[in-house]
């Protein structure tokens, strides 16, 4: 197979529900365009220290799912409930990275259909789904391992990594990244055409919004 050559770098937080909300659409995204595309999900913490979280009863938050959350969440199918909690979430973007470097460690072996072994997909859709249906505890070490273990994965091994905070400085790098590309907003999509810059959207893209700005990528290579 080809080498992929359009990149899509997902800047994103796991207690943004629009985050959650592209999920199928970038999974759609992907199963239409195949190898042409690589999507690759970035860390982004809205709200790192010592930045107050929001209120988890307040205003704010219960507007915004009646007039945005809970219609997209509709339209497409998807189960969400407002959270009970409003934690920190970089160490769930510490132990998504952690994810990756077992992907990265296991990349050789398949599963028995043939797939390639995917945990950090696993993973991240695993908090995203616990957060907005089960007000899982983002920023609770325990909560976190006992999802991996849920997974089959090695949970004494993320505890570890959390504990030594091995993966801190992988999360920090992806957050400037994404400041140094001007994203204010999450989901925040990086297009690269063949590894040069070619444009970014913010907010949860409707699924044409997507097909059609690849499409576009791929009509400039001819």
């Amino acid at each position: 197979m080809s080498s992929p050559r359009i990149t899509i770098d997902v800047f994103s937080d796991y207690v943004c529900p629009f985050c959650y909300l592209e999920e199928p659409e970038l999974a759609a995204l992907k199963a239409r365009f195949g190898e042409a595309v690589d999507i690759r999900w970035r860390a982004f913490e809205l709200r790192p220290e010592p930045a107050p979280t929001l209120e988890p009863d307040g205003d704010y938050l219960h507007d915004t799912w009646a007039r945005a959350v809970y219609p997209i969440a509709e339209e497409r199918g998807m189960t969400l409930r407002l959270p009970r909690i409003q934690p920190r979430s970089r160490l769930a973007h510490e132990a998504t990275a952690w994810a990756r470097d077992v992907d990265a460690q296991r990349a050789g072996e398949m599963t028995t259909t043939g797939d390639k072994l995917d945990s950090a997909d696993a993973l991240r859709s695993a908090l995203f789904r616990g957060f907005f249906e089960d007000s899982l505890d983002l920023a609770d070490p325990t909560a976190l391992v006992a999802v991996t273990k849920d997974l089959d994965l090695d949970g004494g091994s993320l505890e570890k990594a959390l504990d030594e905070r091995r993966y801190r400085e992988q999360v920090l790098a992806d957050q400037r990244t994404a400041q140094q590309l001007g994203i204010q907003g999450v989901p925040g999509l990086r297009f690269s055409l063949n590894g040069e810059h070619a444009g970014i959207l913010e907010g949860a893209q409707p699924r044409r919004q997507l097909l059609l700005a690849v499409e576009r990528l791929l009509d400039l290579m001819g």
